[in-house]
């Protein structure tokens, strides 16, 4: 079935081997179901059996992120983790706590015979951070207990009693392409340098989404120089705000001067910007080789202003819950080929209405441009 292709792509069945082995070790009654979500069951301690059950759940894949520079195999080697200071991190690489942490939480439960308490289910739930295959696709009437406690939250000691909802929107533009006149020089615009972060637990942070900063300087800079546009590529991750975007471009030569120079002062002015939150920024401008065609004029700018005019980041706060944010999008991830463009965003918000008005801008937007949409999740 597509459930167990699309698990098996995520590389998780050593540690559900591993799960299910400390089950057995412990004599407890553990099943995995046909996407591949893992059950225990531990009974109740003594005089506690009529207490009501609660089900612990946690999932068993991560978001496999390196820095450029780091040369490693997710599905090979092992995370090389380091204590710095209070707290356990990864050298070059994400560490897993997303949601290992939970996990091993569980199995300590699991593993601890002194802990007093009622009727105890272990629920590992599977392929979480790409569409929730696991918690989707989970066998029915496995679970006994009125209570679920998810072990994936951030902030130590609090229990949260909500959670946004997401919806993945995507924009496909076609493109068309033309020759580039003789005469004009190619370069590649790369925007650097930005931390980062999680597109749910770091959107209110203000920090730069290469994607939207890259977007901005083209449209402000496309028709005073001429720009002809190559190919634009931007993020990796729907659920990561993106570090890095790039560009080729070409210009006429007599006109390469006066890119660089505006490379230049962009850099300087987002420094200024971002300059609490982004220190590392960077605007680079390379000479490149090129014999691919650009897109049309108009091609360009529908494009530029459909990504330029997306918008990103924090849509409302909470009325309720004061210093939350209620609904928000990230612009996630932009791939050109030659004759598509498709802009992935990621949709969060705690009220369905909230989600279903942020899909509506982005459904107009791009109508407006005369680019399919879709919204799913």
């Amino acid at each position: 079935s597509s459930d167990v292709c699309s698990s098996d792509l995520s590389h998780e069945e050593k540690i559900r081997a591993y799960v299910i082995g400390v089950a057995k070790s412990l004599g407890l009654e553990c099943k995995e179901d046909a996407a591949h979500n893992v059950y225990v069951r531990k009974p109740a301690s003594k005089g506690m059996e009529n207490r009501k059950g609660i089900v612990l759940q946690a999932h068993l894949d991560m978001v496999p992120q390196k820095n450029n520079d780091k040369k490693f195999d997710f599905t090979k080697d092992p995370i090389e983790a380091y204590i710095d200071g209070e707290w356990v991190t990864a050298n070059g690489t994400t560490l897993g706590a997303d949601n290992g942490i939970g996990a091993a939480a569980i199995l300590a439960v699991l593993e601890d015979d002194t802990l007093e308490h009622g009727p105890l289910e272990a629920l590992f739930t599977a392929t979480e951070e790409t569409g929730m295959d696991g918690a989707f696709g989970l066998q029915s009437n496995w679970l006994q207990a009125d209570i679920l406690i998810n072990t994936d939250s951030e902030e130590e000691g609090e229990i949260y009693m909500g959670c946004a909802g997401g919806i993945d929107f995507t924009s496909n533009l076609a493109l068309t392409r033309e020759a580039i006149p003789a005469g004009f020089q190619s370069f590649k615009v790369t925007l650097k340098g930005l931390k980062g972060g999680h597109s749910g637990g770091d959107i209110h942070l203000g920090l730069g989404n290469a994607n939207k900063l890259l977007s901005r300087f083209l449209a402000g800079h496309a028709d005073e120089l001429d720009l002809r546009l190559v190919d634009f590529n931007g993020g990796t991750l729907r659920n990561a705000i993106p570090r890095e975007a790039w560009a080729t471009v070409a210009v006429a030569a007599d006109k390469a001067d006066a890119l660089k120079a505006l490379v230049n002062t962009y850099q300087a002015l987002l420094k200024n910007e971002l300059e609490a939150k982004e220190k590392n920024l960077v605007v680079l401008l390379v000479a490149v080789d090129n014999d691919k065609a650009a897109l049309t004029q108009a091609s360009r700018d529908t494009f530029i202003r459909l990504l330029n005019a997306t918008p990103n980041g924090v849509i409302r706060n909470s009325d309720v819950a004061k210093g939350v944010v209620e609904t928000s999008l990230n612009v996630g991830v932009v791939t050109m080929t030659d004759d598509n463009v498709q802009i992935h965003c990621l949709i969060r918000s705690l009220i369905d209405s909230g989600k279903d008005y942020v899909v509506s801008m982005l459904d107009s937007l791009g109508k407006l441009a005369g680019a399919k949409t879709e919204a799913k999740g």
